[in-house]
């Protein structure tokens, strides 16, 4: 009867402790969940986000919120997402950009591997090689030698230094020797509008983005950057078909919390995303996109990120990318 009694006071004692230091769990009492996604409306992990919201609502019992936090190519909305007391109510939808700003901003008050806690991949995206459908160049060949004739003379655009599509090109001119002028923007809608008017020469874009305009005739895909081809653009070739090397700039996608969420919340969470990103409704919508749906482990999703950290901080440094 004693050590019952014992038992009950460690247990009364252990809850307390944890609402004495801020840890005690909001998601039991049905508090909103918000999934911070540190770019504009209509960008992938926006996509994402929205989509698995409704769904996470149903599993999880209570409101979930997409609060779009963009700025800094991410920083912005992942520092809050850090910043942001460890109750399992706020949770970041991100992509690759995360781990290529290590390298490019070593002065951040933040280090993603260290101070974010991966759940799970969402989804895997490609980005093509686009040109304007007035370009003399037809092919990915033609490109390179007018790039390795005129060296910083060919542009390309890109949302902002440090972007996947910016870092794309990079990665191939580490790979081809090749140097062609980078155009930042803020944000690619007004990229693409240049792109399409010809004031830029050519530009790494996601295939989702891509698609409409490969379509209807406006830009020319010259290659993909994947391991191989995409289902909803099976017309373009990889870089690796195209003999010109494994170029792969593919970008992941997935979902994060604070360093210090509860281990039994880190779990459901996981689960309960994990079971949305393979619904059916889910996976259609992905598919549309031009997204590869993709769940994965916390351990297996924190090995992808380390891997890819390093990877990216090579090109990095061997590009001397600043950014500045």
């Amino acid at each position: 009867m004693k050590i019952q009694w014992i038992k009950k006071l460690v247990l009364i004692g252990a809850c307390f402790s944890q609402i004495a230091f801020g840890q005690s769990s909001l998601l039991a009492g049905g508090a909103p969940i918000k999934l911070v996604v540190p770019f504009t409306p209509g960008t992938g992990p926006d996509t994402i986000a929205r989509a698995v919201a409704p769904k996470l609502s149903e599993k999880m019992g209570q409101p979930v919120i997409v609060d779009n936090r963009a700025g800094a190519s991410g920083n912005i909305g992942t520092e809050a997402v850090v910043r942001a007391k460890p109750d399992g109510t706020t949770l970041l939808v991100t992509v690759n950009t995360i781990v290529m700003n290590r390298s490019l901003y070593p002065k951040a008050t933040f280090d993603p591997l260290t101070d974010l806690m991966p759940m799970t991949l969402a989804a895997y995206g490609d980005l093509v090689l686009v040109v304007p459908s007035n370009s003399p160049y037809k092919n990915v060949s033609e490109f390179l030698a007018a790039a390795k004739s005129n060296p910083g003379k060919l542009t390309y655009g890109s949302p902002g230094i440090g972007t996947p599509h910016h870092l794309g090109m990079e990665a191939l001119e580490h790979i081809t020797g090749v140097k062609v002028l980078h155009v930042p923007y803020k944000g690619t809608a007004p990229a693409v509008t240049d792109l399409l008017g010809s004031q830029i020469d050519s530009m790494f874009l996601p295939v989702h983005v891509a698609n409409a305009h490969i379509k209807s005739g406006k830009l020319r895909a010259l290659a993909i950057g994947s391991k191989k081809r995409n289902p909803i653009a099976s017309q373009i070739p990889t870089f690796a078909e195209l003999k010109i090397g494994e170029i792969d700039v593919s970008m992941w996608f997935g979902m994060m919390a604070p360093k210090g969420v509860p281990v039994e919340d880190l779990n459901r969470l996981s689960n309960a995303l994990r079971e949305v990103l393979v619904d059916p409704e889910i996976k259609t919508i992905f598919a549309v996109q031009g997204l590869d749906p993709a769940t994965s482990s916390s351990q297996a999703f924190k090995e992808i990120v380390e891997k890819d950290t390093q990877r990216w901080a090579k090109i990095i440094k061997d590009q001397g990318i600043t950014a500045e």
